[in-house]
């Protein structure tokens, strides 16, 4: 069974950039720990770069993280991005979600995930109805 742990921007952001986020911080790595000790799959889904890039001098750090810490970034595929607009029209949520309507098809495609997130509200409305999908507040 594989076991993933899913990052959103906003605990991508923390791990990236600890002197800036460092309560977030502490619990994203906490979290990432665990994850590791579990032997879990860690991804970031790619609409997430989108949120958290902005330029090579902004960039090093994510780009450190995702080098250095085994966390791979999955691709956005047609079967994803077309599950992600099913969520949204369930949840009845605008575009204005899609992010994180791309993390949650993404951590779909896992037998069971965590999604570390700040944004539990907008993440539990979209992963309503799966059961194996855990959205950990950060």
């Amino acid at each position: 069974m594989t076991e993933a742990l899913i990052l959103d921007s906003e605990a991508l952001n923390a791990l990236a950039n600890p002197k800036q986020r460092n309560a977030l911080f502490q619990r994203a790595r906490a979290v990432l720990t665990i994850a590791h000790e579990r032997r879990a799959l860690v991804r970031v889904p790619a609409p997430v770069l989108a949120e958290v890039c902005r330029g090579p001098r902004f960039d090093a750090a994510i780009n450190q993280l995702l080098n250095d810490k085994g966390i791979v970034v999955c691709d956005l595929t047609a079967d994803i991005a077309q599950r992600a607009g099913q969520l949204l029209a369930s949840a009845k949520l605008s575009s204005v979600h899609a992010v994180d309507a791309f993390v949650i098809a993404t951590a779909l495609t896992f037998d069971t995930a965590v999604i570390a997130t700040s944004d539990p509200a907008d993440l539990s409305k979209l992963a309503a109805r799966e059961r194996r999908l855990t959205i950990l507040p950060l």
